[in-house]
C-alpha cells in the first residue's frame, strides 16, 4: 500500500520550473536527486528547477519517506509528470534555433496546460491469490565489505584500520550522494554492532543515558582507510533511470567489523592455547572483547565463563 508516490510540476512563462513531490528531505539528498530527474527528463539545466516544500496541499496522501524508497517512488512520479509536460511541448520543438523558453511561451500562447501531476506505484507487489504467495520486494540491493581490525587484548579497545566497500546501486543518480549515504550507513551500523550497548536496570530504568553512558560512533571510529566504490555497468531497469535505492542497506555491511573483531579475538585465544567455539555478543563493546580474550587475568572473575555476556552487564 505504501509503495506509491505523487509529484506536481509547474512550468512558468519565464522558463522556470517549480517541482513538488511527496518525499521528505532529511539530509539524504532527495531534493537534489529529484531536481536531477526533472532536469534529465525535461532537458533543461538544474538551475531552472526549484523545489517546493513538501506538503499535502500540493501532493496529497504522501507515503512515509522510509525504507530507502524515497528516490525510487518520488523519482518515478517526477519523471512521469515531466514526461507529460515534454509531450505537450513537442509540437513547438520543431522550429530551428528555438529554446526551452520559446517552447514554453508558444505553448502558453496556444493555451496548453503547463502544469502536470505524476503518480507512480511499484508494480507487481502484494498478495497473489492464485498462488497464495506474497511479493514484498521490487528488487534486491547487494553489497560487499571487508574490514581490518586491531584489538588491544588488555583493555578491549579496538580500532578499524581499513574498510573496503563495493555497493551495487545500479546506475547511480548521484554518485557523490550515494557514496556519502554508504559511508553514513556503515558508520551507523558500526555503532549497532560494536558500541551501542543498551542497558536497562531490573526496575526498568534506562541506565545508558546520555553520551557518558551510551557510546555512539564518532570521528575517531571512522576507518583510517575508508574506500567506497560503486559497482559499474549494472543498471537496474526496475527503478528510475536504472538506479537503485541507497541509505539503509549498507548498514548491514558493518558486520564485517564485528566478524574481523571476532577473528582477532580468536587469534589472541590461540596464543593462550584456547581452541574451538566461543560466544561473542553484539555489540562487541570493550568489556566484551576484553573478557572474550580469556587469559590469566579474566580467570579471576567467576562470571567470566564461556557463553556469558560481560560481567559488567550481568551485575547490573
Amino acid at each position: 500500500m505504501l509503495n506509491q508516490a505523487g509529484a506536481l510540476i509547474n512550468v512558468y512563462t519565464d522558463g522556470s520550473v517549480l517541482l513538488a513531490h511527496g518525499g521528505v528531505e532529511m539530509g539524504q539528498g532527495l531534493h537534489t536527486k529529484m531536481i536531477q530527474v526533472a532536469s534529465a527528463t525535461l532537458g533543461i539545466p538544474v538551475d531552472r528547477i526549484h523545489i517546493d516544500e513538501t506538503g499535502t496541499n500540493t501532493v496529497p496522501n504522501t507515503s512515509a519517506t522510509a525504507a530507502s524508497t524515497g528516490s525510487d517512488l518520488n523519482g518515478m512520479a517526477v519523471k512521469i509528470a515531466c514526461e507529460k509536460i515534454s509531450k505537450r511541448l513537442e509540437p513547438y520543438k520543431n522550429e530551428k534555433g528555438s529554446t526551452w523558453n520559446d517552447w514554453v511561451l508558444k505553448a502558453y500562447s496556444n493555451r496548453v496546460s503547463l502544469s502536470a501531476t505524476g503518480f507512480y506505484k511499484s508494480p507487481g507487489l502484494g498478495h497473489d491469490p492464485d498462488t497464495d504467495s506474497d511479493n514484498s520486494f521490487f528488487y534486491y540491493s547487494y553489497g560487499a565489505s571487508c574490514s581490518e581490525v586491531e584489538i588491544d587484548c588488555l583493555t578491549g579497545d579496538h580500532s578499524v584500520i581499513r574498510t573496503d566497500i563495493v555497493m551495487d546501486v545500479g546506475s547511480s543518480l548521484n554518485p557523490a550522494i550515494d557514496i556519502g549515504q554508504i559511508e553514513g550507513a556503515f558508520i551507523q551500523g558500526y555503532g549497532l554492532y560494536m558500541l551501542e550497548d543498551y542497558k536497562i536496570s531490573p526496575s526498568g530504568t534506562l541506565i545508558t543515558k546520555g553520551p557518558g553512558n551510551y557510546k555512539i560512533p564518532s570521528v575517531g571510529n571512522i576507518p583510517r582507510q575508508f574506500n567506497v566504490s560503486l559497482l559499474k555497468d549494472k543498471p537496474n531497469t526496475r527503478a528510475v533511470y536504472s538506479s537503485k535505492a541507497i541509505g539503509e542497506p549498507p548498514l548491514l555491511l558493518s558486520i564485517s567489523v564485528f566478524m574481523a573483531t571476532k577473528s582477532a579475538i580468536m587469534s589472541a585465544r590461540y596464543e593462550t592455547g584456547r581452541r574451538g567455539y566461543f560466544r561473542l555478543d553484539s555489540p562487541a563493546t570493550a568489556d566484551c572483547i576484553r573478557m572474550a580474550c580469556q587469559d590469566e587475568f579474566t580467570k579471576q572473575f567467576p562470571l567470566s565463563q564461556e557463553g556469558t555476556h560481560s560481567p559488567w552487564s550481568v551485575r547490573l
